[in-house]
């Protein structure tokens, strides 16, 4: 259980100084890299030893019942677990060969025949995963665009040439989504279909955030006469012109299984050059059931990330208590604790370009991650009352219509969702054209590894006022600097080299207006600064997992003490808990409490979605 320091405030000077000055000095509290937060011993009790099952699982070793599992083998011992549960009476179904596990109904008492046979690795529940579209949020202000509040529109980048994958809820090919650069569509539901569709209305939203044409949208005019007439598509997405091809794994209520999700991920990993695939989307997730390591649906994003694809997570919609009304911490969804993964809050700027009315909405998920202590998430991006294409079958649409918005003909064929998809979506499209800006200066053949794309989202990000880092990461989405910097690399530079081409300008100006870069990268329980990017480090390299060692000379490591100036309110304001999010259904998170709770910290009950 994690402990609070009640002692003075420390004076930082040096080496801390130049961290306080970034957005994660107030916040960031880690133990020493020999211990995982929630491993600590509790005073009083010895620590109890990593269960092969989930708390799902043992919950329903507890109280009896079946369920849905994930069985990760030994090496070549799959065959040999699935003979002994066909003996039980059990069927296996599905094989999910990235992360060496297959899928099976199974009853309690073959839960903890598995969790005793030696040649199981672990025992996960196939979890309910859904959509992180928030239909609570407020309606906005549309004073300025989306691409107008990022600075995408001066750009001059489209995201051509760049892929995106997007597992949700479908396509629906029509209004801003009806060309063919969204031609692609696999169902990998169980009783699939061929042609593209969306049953729920999630999907398209996401798509249209990406890459809508905003063909159909109203148009916004500016100008003193026509030759200086500027027009702009209120609606248009992120990367116009980049390639989504939609991996349909939610079904007509925005739910699917994580088995489902991992099939997808599986696909998307072994056909990337065929169909020229470079990021993947993942606006969904489930409770955090057990610690990273052997989190299935943590596992096959790994996988997807050391295959060479970028992948982009959802936060999730947990910020906050709905009964309440309170933000609480550690409501990051699985797989947000990925640690190579780009995991993504969302922001509302108020529809305007300027930095000063940004504020972070309560649903947003806080770090840190669930028995990991992950420090997520990474960044947080534009994500609250976005407009975009609506599947008009979907049940969204349909139980919505609050939500609709119009067409420039007088027809509703959009709608306004908020929430941490939304804002994956928009870090999506900004990805695709920073892919693009490198590839244009470098060529097609010279690409930049997921972890270098990670690092310069951190590093490129504008700090938002009044948040810390467990709830902003290092801080905004800055398209415009990470498409600058992008341009700079040359990744065909020999390791540990420079390659550079020249110096970032460290700041990004927005209306007029100048804004510093984060500067910061969080790799693990380490804060790295100064000149990270200016080098080809071997922690870019594809095949190194986020956090894994520390590979810098340059860097922070937090101990067990805390470095804020105001610990006290961190006591004040975080429930930390030896208990695991979720229940048995997936529809509520559960906020760990015990005994051994500092008297002075919040205690929740239930937060439902």
């Amino acid at each position: 259980m994690f402990q609070c320091s009640n002692r003075e405030p420390r004076q930082r000077h040096g080496f801390v100084a130049r961290i306080a000055s970034a957005c994660l000095a107030t916040v960031l509290i880690w133990l020493s890299s020999s211990a995982h937060p929630l491993a600590r011993k509790a005073p009083g009790k010895p620590a109890k030893a990593q269960s092969k099952i989930d708390s799902r699982l043992e919950q329903v070793l507890r109280e009896g019942g079946s369920a849905r599992v994930i069985v990760r083998a030994k090496q070549a011992k799959q065959s040999a677990i699935k003979q002994r549960l066909t003996a039980r009476g059990r069927s296996t179904k599905k094989d999910l060969e990235s992360i060496d596990a297959f899928t099976a109904e199974v009853g309690a008492a073959d839960v903890g025949a598995l969790a005793a046979d030696p040649d199981v690795i672990s025992v996960s529940t196939d979890a309910k995963v859904t959509s992180f579209g928030d239909l609570a949020g407020t309606p906005g202000s549309e004073a300025d665009t989306l691409t107008e509040v990022l600075g995408t529109d001066h750009l001059d980048l489209t995201g051509d040439r760049i892929g995106i994958a997007v597992l949700d809820s479908g396509l629906h090919r029509a209004n801003d989504l009806d060309g063919a650069r969204t031609d692609k569509f696999w169902d990998f539901l169980e009783d699939g279909k061929s042609h593209a569709f969306d049953d729920y209305g999630h999907g398209t939203h996401v798509g249209g955030v990406i890459t809508g044409s905003g063909k159909h949208s109203p148009v916004k005019r500016w100008g003193r006469n026509k030759k200086e007439l500027r027009e702009l598509a209120l609606y248009r997405g992120i990367a116009p012109k980049a390639r989504v091809l939609s991996f349909k794994v939610l079904d007509e209520f925005g739910v699917g299984y994580t088995s489902q999700v991992i099939e997808a991920l599986e696909f998307v990993s072994a056909n990337q050059e065929k169909l020229k695939i470079d990021i993947v989307n993942l606006s969904l997730g489930h409770p955090i059931l057990e610690p990273a390591d052997t989190d299935p649906l943590v596992l096959a994003v790994e996988a997807a990330v050391r295959s060479g694809l970028i992948v982009v997570v959802s936060a999730g919609n947990n910020g906050r208590n709905p009964e309440t009304g309170e933000v609480g911490y550690a409501g990051i969804t699985s797989p947000g604790n990925a640690p190579s993964a780009i995991t993504v809050g969302a922001y509302d700027p108020h529809g305007t370009v300027s930095r000063a009315d940004d504020t972070i909405p309560d649903y947003s998920s806080r770090g840190p991650s669930w028995y990991d202590g992950f420090a997520k998430p990474d960044i947080v991006a534009p994500g609250h009352a976005v407009v975009s294409a609506a599947a008009p079958d979907g049940t969204l649409f349909r139980s919505y219509p609050q939500r609709r918005v119009f067409d420039k003909d007088g027809k509703p064929n959009y709608f306004r969702l908020s929430g941490t998809s939304m804002a994956t979506a928009v870090t999506s499209g900004a990805i695709a054209l920073m892919l693009e800006r490198h590839r244009d200066a470098f060529g097609d053949d010279v690409r930049l590894s997921p972890n270098v794309v990670k690092a310069l989202l951190q590093f490129t990000a504008l700090p938002i006022d009044g948040y810390d880092g467990l709830t902003q990461g290092t801080g905004a989405l800055n398209p415009t600097g990470i498409v600058e910097v992008a341009g700079l690399i040359d990744s065909s530079a020999p390791a540990r080299s420079w390659w550079l081409t020249d110096a970032p300008s460290r700041t990004t100006v927005l209306g007029g207006v100048s804004y510093s870069w984060a500067q910061t990268i969080v790799w693990g329980n380490t804060v790295v600064w100064g000149n990270t990017i200016a080098v080809n480090q071997p922690a870019w390299a594809v095949a190194i997992m986020w956090g894994t060692t520390s590979l810098w000379s340059t860097t922070v490591v937090w101990g067990n003490n805390v470095v804020w100036e105001s610990p006290q309110v961190w006591c004040r304001t975080i429930v930390w808990g030896n208990h695991a999010i979720g229940t048995s259904d997936g529809s509520a998170i559960m906020w760990g409490t015990t005994d051994l709770l500092a008297p002075d910290t919040v205690v929740w009950g239930d937060l439902r979605r």
